[in-house]
């Protein structure tokens, strides 16, 4: 109804999962990447959680087209499938004919079948949507299936994709067998408000949409708390926001559209989900997965190619001459080292991180004689600072506030501006680097010895950087 009013080819704001419109901000392309990484080279089950309407079937759909060729899947959408009903679906999506055969006789077949596939060099994934509704019969079957092996090498890779009743599931003690075989976990993020915008601009540059942005920032503001920061809330509102100025005849997204748009969807206005206490651990794990991915590059492992489209903030790739999944964790291999033997290669899960009691807060690392502070801009200064940074090569970590796909320095003097009125000037730099073979910035906070430093050090920032960024991890 609206599209033409707006120079729209679709609808940009649809909640059915169309690839196209996948958004990589808020750690959605970092946990796509570390993502693929896992499943090509690390054992083990893999489960990734998030809120209804947080973004996990689109990511799941994104799985499915960016595996590599080797790697095939099998797609269990509907989880509420008895045991023998799970067998007989994976049965069929390995192309075996077993009706009404015993369920001894299918898992034979099943593992013959993998068997096969292993020595044509082909890798077999099954993806579960909706996992925390499957069945513990059916959890503890994909377990029994996970262990097929021959030789040294597990048969199956398995990724569960559940709300986060899927952890309260897992923590049954009947199940503990299977969330011991978890390897690594990943929750999606809510959109914070600083990301929000990007997102709704993303949606409308994917549909077709050229001009500036028309969402206000008190439209922004009441979408953010109106949605909690979840996918699905945000389509719904900003479509219906869409319609509402459409009636009115104009083209800008003002508060009063956003809020007719919540009375006919009945959503009000809810307190911010309290997620950022748990979500470091996640981070965590993903920056961890992203240093091994920085290896596997290293190593001369084939690329794989992704698709960002325009307006997608790519969160890895930090030097030009870095493939597209190059990641943000760039590891150099030691001298003496030979060719053959990766620098880092940790075939066993990754260790859950630990509680620690009365840490002391993180210490940035000091910076020698900036040069930076000759330059005649806050921008130039920062730049300078940044390149400073790489050289002294103090550091292990920082926090990545956000990246831009250009080098735009007017806009960045700006955010340099306000955080010199904060008095945090000097914990800013800016990093140049390749988005999609376009030249970029990261905008970093603090110089720290260590990624746990870096870590803790999340919970020292400003306010209003923790309201607005959806921050991460940068590893030098």
């Amino acid at each position: 109804m609206y599209l033409e009013h707006f120079g729209l080819t679709e609808p940009p704001f649809r909640i059915t999962p169309v690839t196209v419109f996948f958004f990589s901000g808020a750690n959605r392309g970092e946990i796509l990447d570390a993502l693929i990484y896992s499943i090509s080279e690390v054992e083990g089950i893999i489960k990734v959680s998030g809120e209804v309407g947080s973004g996990k079937t689109m990511l799941c759909r994104m799985l499915l087209e960016k595996l590599p060729k080797h790697i095939e899947t099998i797609y269990l959408a509907n989880p509420s499938l008895s045991r023998e009903e799970m067998l007989y679906a994976i049965a069929d999506g390995l192309g075996l004919s077993i009706e009404g055969q015993r369920v001894g006789i299918i898992m034979q077949n099943i593992q013959n079948k993998l068997e096969e596939k292993a020595r044509e060099g082909k890798r077999i994934v099954v993806l579960v949507d909706e996992a925390h509704a499957m069945p513990p019969d059916t959890l503890e079957e994909l377990r029994l299936l996970y262990n097929l092996q021959v030789g040294n090498a597990k048969l199956l890779q398995i990724v569960l994709f559940g709300q986060p009743e899927l952890n309260a599931k897992l923590d049954q003690p009947n199940m503990r067998q299977l969330k011991d075989r978890i390897a690594h976990h990943f929750h999606m993020q809510p959109l914070s408000r600083g990301i929000l915008e990007n997102y709704l601009m993303f949606r409308m540059r994917a549909a077709g949409y050229h001009g500036p942005n028309i969402f206000s920032s008190a439209a922004i503001k009441l979408i953010a708390a109106a949605s909690n920061g979840l996918m699905r809330r945000v389509n719904i509102l900003a479509d219906k926001s869409l319609l509402a100025a459409f009636v009115e005849d104009t083209h800008n997204i003002e508060a009063r559209h956003v809020q007719a748009a919540m009375r006919d969807s009945e959503l009000k206005t809810t307190p911010v989900l309290p997620g950022k206490k748990m979500l470091w651990a996640s981070t965590a794990a993903v920056s961890l997965l992203l240093a091994l991915l920085a290896a596997w590059w290293i190593l001369d492992k084939p690329p794989m190619s992704l698709r960002h489209n325009e307006g997608t903030p790519l969160p890895l790739a930090t030097q030009s001459a870095a493939p597209p999944m190059a990641t943000q964790a760039m590891i150099a291999l030691p001298n003496n080292m030979p060719a053959s033997i990766p620098a880092i290669v940790p075939r066993q899960p990754l260790a859950p991180p630990t509680v620690a009691v009365a840490i002391s807060p993180p210490t940035p690392i000091a910076m020698s004689s900036d040069p930076a502070s000759k330059k005649s801009s806050l921008f130039e200064q920062r730049l300078a600072a940044g390149k400073l940074l790489l050289e002294q090569k103090k550091a292990i970590a920082s926090i990545q506030l956000f990246y831009n796909e250009e080098v735009n320095p007017t806009r960045i003097e700006g955010f340099l501006k306000r955080a010199n009125a904060l008095g945090k000037l000097s914990e800013i730099y800016l990093l140049p680097a390749r988005f999609g073979g376009k030249n970029g910035l990261r905008i970093l906070y603090g110089a720290y010895p260590s990624i746990e430093a870096a870590h803790r050090a999340v919970k020292e920032l400003p306010a209003r950087y923790q309201e607005a960024f959806a921050t991460s991890t940068y590893i030098f």
